[in-house]
């Protein structure tokens, strides 16, 4: 049986397609994809991600917990403030990607993936022996809402939030009287916030949002345009561009590995000699030449030779063209501006090496 968030009426009363995702019944779109997509990059988005996991990690230990699990630098962060990583198994492999954010000394809030959560807490409970640190799944009570797009600071200023928190920084803070989390990050390579809510005050800010943002051309968004939105703006998508057996550099995400931390972590050997000596594969930005859709799964090639293969592809509502992510051979000669294959219904289609992100990202970065 599939979970159900506490909007999950909400989302049937607007007249939402429903789908399983991660196991969960969440919108997929309320009206068109392209639309929603739209909405997002004009005006301003509403999104339920209350199926991604919240966990508490508090305890003396927390710090020195958290470096051994994640290769960022934990100890760099100050309270309230939030930091992008991964948690990685012993041969540097990503089991989950993840924000983690200071809410204290000693007490941390980790966001992690719907579809990871058991994993994440199994292996968390695995490295946590000689630790004296605690790990509290809060998933079940909190709700998670996403205000996106360029008008979505303007409208929770409107609602009284005078101080928004900077990039990659949570805040306490009310909202129609509810006492809840406001961090200023998201999924979509635009502005906005997300906010942590209590479930039982969920449905009245959903509420509440929808009415107040009407001026400032607010809709409800789906899941369909979270992934159109993600992938103009190339971050990964867990399942599909990241996975157990690639590595943070091998995903492009070597920025958010320090070279100076000198604590060990797991998979850290693999890593450091990734950042060294380089990689086998690599994560690339492709656009088609024609009209076709590389999609999920597809094989790449070059010069008749099978060299990798597609995670992420679609169409670019905003560009007009179709893009993809694609796994591929590290070679020397294949640089943005390349010209790659991928296989079609049996048939290769052109396809160009172009840089990442595919639109320009608006968040406050």
């Amino acid at each position: 049986m599939t979970k159900q968030t506490f909007l999950h009426d909400k989302h049937i009363a607007l007249g939402a397609r429903m789908v399983d995702f991660a196991g969960w019944d969440m919108p997929v779109q309320y009206s068109s994809i392209i639309e929603e997509h739209k909405t997002v990059r004009e005006k301003v988005g509403l999104f339920d991600v209350s199926h991604m996991g919240e966990l508490i990690i508090k305890g003396e230990d927390a710090l020195p917990f958290l470096n051994k699990i994640v290769p960022q630098d934990i100890s760099k962060l100050v309270n309230l403030k939030a930091i992008y990583c991964q948690l990685t198994n012993k041969k540097g492999g990503i089991i989950d990607d993840l924000i983690i954010y200071k809410l204290e000394d000693e007490k941390y809030l980790v966001i992690v993936n719907a579809s990871r959560i058991d994993e994440d807490l199994n292996w968390m409970v695995r490295n946590k022996i000689g630790f004296n640190v605690e790990i509290i799944n809060e998933s079940h009570n909190f709700s998670l809402l996403a205000v996106q797009g360029p008008k979505a600071c303007d409208l929770i200023k409107s609602l009284g939030v005078e101080d928004l928190p900077s990039f990659f920084t949570i805040k306490r803070g009310t909202l129609f009287n509810i006492n809840l989390w406001i961090s200023r990050t998201g999924y979509t390579g635009e502005d906005g916030v997300e906010i942590l809510v209590r479930n039982e005050f969920s449905e009245y800010l959903w509420d509440k949002l929808l009415d107040a943002g009407q001026t400032f051309g607010i809709k409800p968004i789906g899941l369909g345009a979270r992934d159109t939105l993600r992938l103009e703006a190339a971050l990964h998508l867990y399942g599909n561009d990241l996975d157990e057996s690639t590595t943070p550099v091998e995903a492009g995400l070597a920025w958010s590995i320090p070279r100076t931390k000198t604590e060990d972590y797991n998979g850290k050997s693999v890593i450091i000699n990734q950042l060294e000596n380089g990689v086998q594969k690599k994560l690339i930005g492709l656009k088609m030449l024609d009209r076709n859709i590389a999609r999920h799964g597809y094989d790449v090639y070059y010069n008749d030779e099978k060299i990798g293969t597609i995670t992420s592809g679609g169409i670019s509502p905003i560009r007009g063209d179709n893009i993809a992510l694609a796994y591929i051979k590290n070679l020397d000669n294949l640089a943005v501006g390349s010209t790659i294959q991928v296989m079609i219904r049996e048939k290769l289609h052109n396809a160009e090496i172009v840089k990442r992100p595919f639109v320009k990202k608006n968040n406050k970065g």
